[in-house]
């Protein structure tokens, strides 16, 4: 079976250019619970991401997966101290609020409905820092070929109300992916979407990575989803969650419906729900693809 159980084991090799970390120490998240006290929603997670890669945030409904990815993002709700105690740092440095090299995509794309589709993608270079950052005929041009990789070119004039759900999410990656972030956080961005078309976004996703790859924390709730796109799979327990297993995969992208079935994807399966159970008892809920 090609899988490592050394988290830090390269799945792909990546040009030096690209080098990127992302790392959060001794995470510890509560929150203040009815009637007084705290509820202890994370309970002490160390993760290391220290080169492109898509790495899968597993774990069942209500173990904290996206916290932890709102906490990567830089995203702090009000009133509360996030994280309670530990550190989020990016290349080293601490990360307390918004980072200019980490974009988020959630499962509620948020086009905005009253803009074209071209416009929805050229959004950003709205903002001060982007327009600073890439000139206009540079971000014209990224914005045209983020609209054909994602075939939405002939629909460019069109408005939100007037796609489908998985075109909406197409431009919402392509929104995501025109500032080529070195970051890019995912939060169940398929979720929603009908089974045909999350396999269709699942190959877009795999095809935009290899035209540039950059560090992917993609969150999901999807066993079959996350052995079919990670390189990297990270499963939580339930709250107050913690590690239960990390481990990288090797087999090749696009991993086949055939790959599915092959007693290594069966395996892995089951590697990952023998975990959950053990430290979970049976809480929250996971989906898997058969």
């Amino acid at each position: 079976m090609s899988v490592a159980t050394n988290p830090s084991a390269p799945a792909t090799s990546a040009p030096s250019e690209h080098a990127v970390s992302l790392t959060l120490s001794n995470i510890i998240q509560d929150y203040p619970a009815p009637g007084g006290g705290v509820t202890r929603v994370i309970g002490g997670v160390d993760l290391n991401f220290e080169r492109p890669g898509i790495n899968m945030l597993l774990g069942p409904s209500g173990s904290g997966k996206s916290t932890l990815l709102n906490m990567m993002g830089g995203v702090r709700p009000l009133n509360v101290k996030t994280p309670t105690s530990g550190l989020v740092s990016i290349d080293g440095q601490p990360c307390h609020g918004p980072h200019d090299d980490a974009v988020m995509v959630f499962q509620r794309y948020a086009n905005r409905p009253d803009l074209t589709i071209y416009e929805n993608v050229a959004f950003p270079f709205r903002f001060k820092l982007w327009r600073e950052r890439v000139p206009e005929q540079e971000w014209r041009a990224r914005v045209e070929h983020m609209l054909e990789a994602v075939g939405l070119a002939d629909k460019k004039a069109l408005h939100p109300a007037q796609l489908s759900g998985g075109q909406n999410q197409r431009v919402a990656l392509a929104r995501a992916l025109v500032l080529r972030p070195r970051i890019l956080l995912m939060d169940e961005p398929f979720g929603a979407l009908d089974a045909q078309t999350r396999e269709e976004m699942q190959h877009l996703l795999i095809k935009l990575y290899r035209e540039r790859p950059c560090l992917i924390v993609f969150v999901t709730h999807d066993v079959t989803e996350a052995l079919m796109l990670g390189d990297r799979v990270v499963v939580l327990s339930t709250q107050p969650a913690t590690v239960a297993d990390d481990f990288t995969l090797h087999a090749p992208r696009p991993r086949s419906l055939d790959w599915q079935r092959s007693p290594e994807a069966v395996a892995l399966s089951e590697r990952v729900l023998e975990q959950l159970h053990r430290v979970s008892a049976g809480k929250g809920s996971l989906r898997v693809t058969v």
